[in-house]
């Protein structure tokens, strides 16, 4: 059974499997949980909000993408979801990650797929992974 990953706010690349790398954002924290994609135009990537299991788009000004993933990264499900709506709850997800309508089908993000978030680059801003956690390899 692989070592599940410990997250930190921060800034990192989200690898799909057939060789798709993808900046991440990772928030983790209450307070960056709850902000979220509030109050943007856009993304240029994905955010990764952990530990979640559902969100919700009121006051977003875009639609957006929404994977709900298990502990270890596998993709549960793949929703569209426009402003103003309720996502409903997915019992085994633990992390949800967020891009913008379209990017995942572009992607090939779909149910059973493998995620994987990579070690931040040395020097990088802002790291999202804690020193010694691994990626979450099998």
């Amino acid at each position: 059974m692989p070592r599940h990953q410990r997250f930190r706010d921060g800034n990192t690349q989200l690898h799909v499997p057939g060789g798709t790398v993808v900046p991440l954002e990772v928030a983790a924290s209450f307070r960056s949980r709850t902000r979220g994609l509030l109050g943007r135009d856009g993304l240029d990537g994905a955010l990764l909000l952990t530990p979640a299991g559902s969100v919700h788009t009121w006051r977003m000004r875009f639609t957006i993408d929404v994977a709900y993933l298990t502990r270890d990264l596998t993709v549960l499900s793949v929703r569209t979801m426009p402003p103003g709506r309720l996502g409903v709850p997915r019992l085994r997800a633990r992390h949800v990650l967020e891009a913008e309508a379209g990017a995942m089908e572009r992607w090939g993000l779909r149910r059973g797929v493998r995620l994987e978030v990579l070690p931040p680059r040395p020097g990088a801003p802002g790291a999202g992974l804690r020193p010694g956690d691994v990626s979450g390899g099998a």
